[in-house]
């Protein structure tokens, strides 16, 4: 897409917000001209927590599924759009709920913690969900002795119980992305960038995790490389983060560990939305975000409870 292009439809969308009265909010790991079209952007944590905060009729989730319908689950009376309908998330998708039922059932006396990268119905068997900000808090708001489920991501769950020395039970799902980002990969780069730090994301594989620097959730990867005296940084996590780095550390020299050939490493879903969709959903106020209310319900309680809790 030509740059004149790009600044005729921010133009056009920037038109339709106040036409409608909306508002952006735009994951980090959207591609940057969504970044830039954005009211505010963040991780899901930060995203959740604005979506109660503000006063538009509409909210436009430049996201995946479960964060739109989280942001409605949030603001019921608000009309909630998703500029792609099909944006799901695999790990979301390897946890069905009938299933997780049945795996609580199975961990009598557990309490249940679910990372938010997960479908309502999840969210709505757990005593609280949480995000990789605040996975580790979350844990240890419950009492020491109580066993913890935690679900649906393995190697969060795995870095979670390390921290905080507990008892933990994990569903058996990877996030596709944060999995591929190997030891073997990750070595090559600081071998390549003697002295460069590593940051990692919680959902790398442990060995990864182990030799990092700063393990952190995306806005703390974030604000770990603004704020560091160093200049150089091996990145592991969705590369879309780097985009906002540049912005506010431009000169940090970033490297994202992609894999294989054509480089994988990047989120597919999240990468599906262009401007046009933003736009398109504006103007035709589709895709709109529908979820079941009893469902809904019962989700919002252990999203709140997250939320209360915060970073």
């Amino acid at each position: 897409m030509s740059r004149s292009t790009e600044l005729q439809l921010a133009e056009e969308i920037l038109e339709l917000k106040k036409k409608r009265g909306a508002v952006i909010l735009a994951h980090y790991y959207q591609i940057p001209p969504i970044q830039d079209v954005a009211d505010h952007v963040g991780d899901s944590l930060a995203l959740a927590m604005k979506a109660t905060e503000l006063d538009a009729d509409v909210i436009v989730v430049a996201g995946v599924q479960f964060m739109a319908e989280t942001a409605k689950v949030l603001n019921p009376r608000k009309r909630v759009l998703i500029p792609y309908a099909g944006a799901g998330c695999t790990l979301a998708d390897d946890c069905p709920a009938d299933e997780f039922e049945a795996f609580v059932r199975q961990h009598p006396g557990h309490a249940v913690v679910t990372y938010v990268n997960s479908s309502l119905g999840v969210k709505a068997l757990s005593d609280v969900t949480c995000t990789s900000a605040n996975a580790v808090k979350v844990v240890s708001t419950f009492d020491e002795k109580t066993p913890i489920v935690f679900a649906p991501d393995r190697n969060l769950g795995a870095y979670v119980a390390m921290k905080s020395g507990r008892d933990i039970v994990t569903w058996n799902a990877v996030c596709e992305v944060h999995n591929a980002y190997s030891l073997e990969r990750v070595s090559e780069l600081l071998e390549e960038h003697p002295g460069a730090k590593l940051a990692a994301h919680p959902e790398c594989p442990m060995d990864v995790l182990k030799i990092a620097d700063f393990v952190g959730s995306t806005s703390g990867i974030l604000n770990y490389v603004v704020e560091s005296k160093d200049k150089e940084f091996v990145v592991a996590t969705e590369p879309g983060v780097l985009y906002q780095i540049g912005k506010r550390a431009p000169g940090k020299r970033l490297f994202p560990v992609l894999t294989g050939e054509p480089p994988r490493g990047e989120c597919r879903f999240m990468k599906l939305a262009t401007l046009e969709h933003v736009r398109n959903c504006l103007r035709d106020m589709a895709p709109e975000v529908q979820v079941d209310e009893d469902l809904a319900r019962r989700a919002a309680a252990p999203i709140r409870r997250m939320m209360e809790i915060g970073r």
